[in-house]
């Protein structure tokens, strides 16, 4: 079959371009969608990682809005990546930037390059669709990537339909788009010729000007979505805040190797996952201080007790690496039926605290660019009855991660929250007695998937942790189903 190779050679090259020519004057934004933050990061910076990350792409190119290349330079350089060679102004048309790409890739062999046009505003491509592109060149000229389309799609002609195409063969194309670097040049050189050329997409141009060339469709995700619309700001955001597929988990030889060293203070560390936590940063060389209301008389929900902890610690070590807050109390029953003292005490433990310890916390971890660890709960994203105070200062929790993911971003300081399912702690069962064996998460594994995100570089992000195997419906009250994650 013509334009089609057995295998990769060993001397291929992978280069991204990451097309980001947008204005955001489509959505009414002053500054490129592109450069819009999203869990403490540029939505570039979140596309770019995608290839910093690859194992597959060797190189990185950058087409930027001419007016912002600049703001996309810096964000390269501040996030140290390597694979990032060039930032370049992009054309008035997704076809002329496609050209500017192909001629900045002019020194480089035709036979031995791939070449993969992503849009720069969709942040959510998968390792494993960027690794199917890459394999499917190796037999292909030209990949595209979809999905199926699960709406039923019509032809109109001034408002009346004219056709029901068959959804069983229709897609929606997606980025990447990947070609050897001979299919694509060829293509365009056709494609320059023709007075009428237009397209919005590269697979068309091969389509329309390369025939002969077949274009091979790589399953995409539905996650891999393109921010267009100020509704797809949200839905992005609120994926992101759900994430946890890109939490890295380390071996005991990483943290050992990572928390050797480091100072590490954590409020509400007498037991349950607080416990877990400084326990295993302990156990790998780490100087943990653990301050709580039963040990060290340590009000979380008092700013001088709080100031008061950081400064200790930090006298004693010269630094503060991590500050981590576990604290919180849990208080069932009706809100209109709950006391003045009971209401204050719930907002002062679950909200003002953790206000309270960012602000104290912060010039530490600016110093270290370390990082903030709170908590949540799954009631967060839907208020419990029984428990209104509890869910909605959670909710707080999650939208303060966020905002400071964004305030601290430049200076290097992290945040991040952990959701975890319900889990077997002290707080827990004094809410809810004794509950069936093997239905709670223990506090251990929190404790483990904690201290991976402490050691990883990820911002803004709230990370699931939840049981492998789910008990069955049977086991499970009335009651359980609406308890909260801690």
């Amino acid at each position: 079959m013509k334009n089609q190779r057995p295998a990769t050679q060993p001397s291929t090259r992978n280069v991204a371009v990451v097309l980001a020519g947008g204005s955001g004057q489509r959505i009414g934004l002053a500054t490129p969608k592109q450069l819009l933050k999203i869990a403490g990061k540029t939505i570039l910076e979140h596309t770019l990682a995608i290839f910093e990350h690859a194992p597959g792409v060797d190189e990185v190119l950058v087409m930027m809005n001419p007016g912002f290349v600049s703001d996309a330079e810096a964000v390269v350089k501040k996030a140290g990546l390597a694979k990032v060679t060039r930032v370049l102004p992009g054309g008035t048309s997704r076809n002329a930037t496609t050209q500017l790409a192909l001629d900045a890739l002019g020194h480089l062999p035709a036979e031995t390059t791939n070449v993969l046009f992503h849009d720069a505003v969709r942040p959510m491509l998968s390792q494993r669709v960027v690794a199917d592109c890459i394999t499917a060149l190796e037999t292909y000229g030209a990949v595209d990537v979809a999905i199926p389309s699960s709406d039923t799609i019509i032809e109109v002609d001034a408002d009346v339909i004219t056709d029901v195409p068959d959804r069983s063969r229709l897609r929606r194309g997606q980025t990447p788009q990947a070609f050897r670097l001979s299919t694509i040049r060829d293509a365009y050189a056709k494609a320059w010729n023709d007075p009428d050329f237009q397209a919005t997409d590269d697979c068309s141009v091969v389509l329309r000007y390369s025939p002969d060339v077949p274009i091979h469709v790589v399953a995409g995700e539905e996650q891999n979505m393109k921010v267009t619309q100020p509704v797809d700001i949200f839905i992005a955001d609120k994926l992101f805040q759900l994430s946890s597929a890109g939490t890295p988990e380390f071996t005991d030889e990483d943290y050992t190797a990572r928390l050797s060293g480091a100072t590490v203070v954590v409020f509400g560390g007498s037991y349950g996952i607080g416990a877990g936590v400084a326990d295993l940063a302990e156990k790998h060389g780490a100087r943990v201080f653990r301050y709580s209301r039963s040990a060290t008389r340590t009000n979380v929900a008092n700013p001088a007790d709080v100031a008061a902890a950081l400064e200790q610690a930090h006298s004693a070590t010269g630094r503060i690496d991590f500050v981590v807050n576990t604290a919180g109390v849990l208080r069932i029953g009706r809100l209109d039926q709950t006391d003045d003292a009971t209401v204050e005490e719930t907002l002062r433990v679950n909200y003002l605290a953790p206000v309270n310890i960012a602000r104290a916390a912060f010039p530490y971890l600016a110093q270290s660019k370390g990082q903030l660890l709170l908590y949540t709960s799954s009631s967060y994203t839907r208020g419990r009855g029984e428990y209104s105070l509890y869910s909605s200062t959670k909710a707080a929790t999650v939208n303060l991660t966020q905002a400071l993911a964004d305030e601290w971003s430049e200076d290097g300081v992290r945040i991040n929250c952990i959701n975890p399912e319900r889990t077997q702690t002290p707080m827990r069962s004094k809410a809810f007695g004794e509950e069936p064996a093997g239905s709670l998460l223990s506090a251990d594994k929190v404790a483990r998937t904690s201290v991976d995100v402490l050691l990883s570089d990820l911002t803004g992000h709230v990370v699931d942790v939840r049981r492998e195997e789910m008990p069955a419906p049977a086991t499970e009250s009335a009651r359980s189903v609406r308890e909260p994650a801690q």
